[in-house]
């Protein structure tokens, strides 16, 4: 690790020894300064708890210098926060509802993506600390002062010291995998028409480091912006463009090869699909456009999609079944690639963009940022949100605190919210667990505490060269050790901090454990009011939610396309609206699944079911997406007789998708039954009606595909999340805004009611991550 020799630290201890040192030196330097150099404790205190809530509290994800432009952004918030906590701090009805105001807003603000919701825990505590006596409204200068010396001197330490490797950008993974999916396309339009291994093992690798799990999470684009959407996006149609090119290798899952002598119609898709794919890298990498590359696919394209629309009696001699399906897989991979060349171009030059691709798919790609913020927020703004489910947990508790504090005059009470921040976690029994711990671990502090202040007494100086000592020691041990060390250690950093501002004595430790005994109870009373199962019972019901929309548009669909004389939707409508609602909400609680624990016991709904991969149950909803759009697309020519096979099939998915959902999340009078294993074929989708048209195994495809995905739900295992994951099932063209990794997201979902975030992957295909410690204060 850059800056700190590893071979002398364990490797536990290495990365935070780093950011130990890193707070510790700014902490101790802006609490120095103000409170003995130039007499100020009041700015001495701000600095202090600005350098630990954003620099200990806080786990904004990146590089250094990633993290020290995310500070450098956030100190207009930080003197907002300090601003409004004075003022309100005046009046308790006033502090109390700022209290419930502010923590909603901070917590829910990890809508936004993994920044904002690793800087929200620490931000909570910039408006806690000026919220608590002296009621001094005086002392706002010296207040702003110490937080802005803090965050600062903060900004400098985390872009100086200790300089990490900066991981190549999303922009460069997305680019080396259209490179490697141009070089895929152009094996196929040349003899023998097929991949070697060598090009399969290329597009499954460059497929898997466009996974938000591979990827750094500042790094991620999970951000409502135009650009981050459209790079998102970019990623996902590329993961989808990667994984559809090898099966043109081998069709029918191996009986029949390709042609020896392709169409050439499919062929010139084929090159232009390469082409485009070059030009793709080309933009990521150099900034140029790829308009003409996108409209000749876009031409061939629709060239082989009117063949395909074609019924055989008007075009001559119908091709062989083989040939019909490998023309529907070649249009699957050039929707793929005109999604990756109009997504990459919108995240490189946002709506600047020289290439527009379909409305209904880009619909952010002219949309203003207001617009996108309010877009994400509606969407989370409900109570099946898990984000909105995390606000409403702790802004309540944290008001609760605030009024118990002032009604009671608790000294120090500021700890006592601190305690109900950092120790309410998403579930009640996680909550319970962490509360023992934290208890336990304050009481040892305690006793250390009032041991040491009684022998000291009030000699500063001990104190002085203490603190500095004791806080590298806390910031390093305490997040390897777990919340009962660090709240014994942060114990005693608190008494070493407060015992040079005010003469101390030994119930400074008493004050220290009743506030942590009262933040406690008070968060653990929320926590039970509020989902107490966290994401455990929200992903069962997400899930059955997104399957039982899913069943209803592969229903529609099918009898859309089975149907003569379709109805034209209009230009830019959105559709399946309530289906792309559904993925956002069920990839949010996907990514806070992933950061908790199993819970004990089977409260709740019922219990969870085992074995579950609920990767392809959001797979199966991109899929549904994407390939339902397709479908709907202009002309509409029907199927003529092969629109009862149709129909069955579709009808038969939807029944599948209906019967896993019930598995998922019985109803009320709604017999429990385990997921149901089906098979991974669609029974019927190998049948060959006479006069069938092209559009008719473009169809059964699809299907057939959604078949695969729901075969996988029961399976849940590594091998069956990981085949999904490079599957069928990245949906991207859909350009939802699930698809764009909505739980961040966002990928991530938020370990703590706060807001802190924690490694998640919140999108198909993620595995669950490594519990790493909560910072605790």
């Amino acid at each position: 690790m850059s800056g700190v020799p590893a071979g002398r630290i364990p490797a536990p201890y290495a990365a935070p020894a780093r950011r130990a040192i890193q707070v510790t030196l700014v902490a101790a330097a802006g609490f120095y300064l103000f409170r003995y150099g130039l007499d100020r404790p009041v700015a001495a205190t701000y600095a202090l708890f600005a350098a630990v809530a954003l620099g200990g509290l806080s786990r904004i994800p990146g590089t250094g210098r990633q993290r020290a432009a995310v500070t450098l952004r956030l100190v207009p918030v930080g003197w907002l926060l300090v601003i409004a906590g004075t003022w309100l701090s005046v009046r308790t009805w006033s502090a109390v509802a700022g209290m419930l105001v502010v923590g909603f807003v901070l917590a829910f603000s990890a809508v936004g993506g993994p920044r904002p919701a690793g800087a929200a825990p620490g931000l909570q505590l910039l408006y806690i600390l000026p919220s608590f006596p002296p009621y001094d409204p005086g002392r706002l200068g010296d207040r702003l002062l110490g937080t802005t010396t803090g965050m600062a001197l903060l900004v400098l330490a985390e872009a100086l010291l200790f300089p990490e490797p900066t991981p190549p950008p999303y922009r460069a993974r997305a680019a080396h995998a259209a490179a490697v999916a141009a070089r895929c396309a152009t094996s196929l339009t040349t003899p023998p028409y097929v991949l070697c291994r060598t090009d399969v093992r290329a597009a499954r690798e460059a497929g898997h480091r466009l996974r938000s799990l591979t990827v750094p999470e500042a790094d991620r684009p999970a951000g409502p912006g135009v650009r981050d959407r459209a790079l998102s996006h970019t990623g996902l149609a590329g993961r989808a463009l990667l994984s559809r090119l090898p099966r043109l290798s081998v069709m029918s899952g191996g009986d029949v090869p390709p042609p020896a002598v392709p169409d050439a119609l499919a062929t010139a898709v084929l090159g232009a699909v390469a082409r485009l794919a070059t030009a793709t890298t080309g933009c990521l990498r150099e900034g140029a456009s790829p308009p003409a590359e996108y409209k000749e696919l876009a031409a061939v394209r629709a060239a082989l999609a009117a063949r395909s629309m074609t019924h055989p009696a008007e075009s001559g001699t119908p091709p062989a079944p083989e040939v019909l399906r490998r023309h529907a897989a070649v249009l699957e991979v050039a929707d793929a690639a005109l999604a990756m060349g109009a997504a990459a171009d919108l995240a490189v030059h946002g709506r600047r963009a020289c290439v527009v691709g379909p409305p209904e798919r880009f619909w952010y790609a002219t949309a203003r940022a207001p617009v996108l913020w309010w877009h994400r927020v509606r969407g989370h703004a409900g109570r099946r949100s898990v984000f909105f489910q995390n606000a409403v947990r702790i802004a309540p508790a944290l008001a609760a605190a605030r009024l118990v504090t002032a009604v009671d005059t608790l000294p120090h009470g500021f700890w006592a919210m601190l305690a109900t921040l950092t120790l309410t976690r998403t579930t009640m029994d996680e909550t319970w667990s962490t509360i023992r711990s934290a208890l336990a671990g304050t009481l040892a502090g305690a006793l250390v505490t009032g041991g040491t202040l009684a022998l000291v007494g009030t000699h500063t100086n001990v104190y002085a060269v203490l603190l500095p000592l004791w806080m590298l020691f806390a910031f390093t041990v305490g997040p390897v050790k777990g919340v009962g060390w660090a709240q014994g250690l942060f114990t005693v950093l608190v008494a070493l901090v407060f015992a040079q501002l005010v003469p101390p004595t030994w119930r400074l430790a008493e004050v220290r454990l009743l506030d942590v005994l009262v933040g406690s109870a008070i968060g653990a009373v929320f926590g039970l009011l509020a989902w107490p199962r966290g994401a455990h019972d929200e992903l069962r019901f997400a899930a059955a939610e997104l399957l039982r929309r899913a069943a209803e548009i592969v229903v529609a669909t099918s009898a859309s396309v089975a149907r003569e004389g379709r109805a034209a939707v209009p230009s830019g409508m959105p559709r399946h609206r309530s289906l792309r609602h559904a993925v956002i909400l069920a990839e949010s609680a996907y990514g806070q699944f992933q950061s908790e624990p199993a819970p004990f016991g089977g409260r709740g709904r019922g219990p969870a079911p085992p074995g579950v991969d609920w990767q392809a149950a959001l797979m199966a909803g991109h899929h549904t997406l994407w390939g339902s759009e397709r479908l709907l697309e202009p002309p509409y020519t029907g199927l003529g007789p092969a629109a009862a096979t149709v129909s069955g099939l579709g009808d038969r998915v939807a029944g599948r998708m209906l019967l896993v959902s019930a598995a998922l999340d019985p109803g009320g009078d709604t017999p429990s039954a385990p997921v149901p294993r089906l098979t991974r074929s669609l029974p019927g989708a190998d049948a060959e009606p006479p006069g069938a048209p092209r559009l008719y195994y473009a169809t059964v495809s699809w299907l057939d595909s959604l078949m695969a995905d729901l075969s996988r739900i029961a399976r849940g295992d590594g091998e069956a999340g990981e085949a999904g994951t490079e599957g069928e099932g990245s949906g991207a063209e859909g350009g939802t805004d699930g698809a764009e990794a909505e739980a961040g997201g966002t990928e991530r979902g938020s370990d703590r009611a706060g807001g802190g975030s924690r490694g998640a992957e919140g999108g198909p295909g993620g595995s669950r991550p490594r519990h790493g410690p909560t910072p605790t204060l």
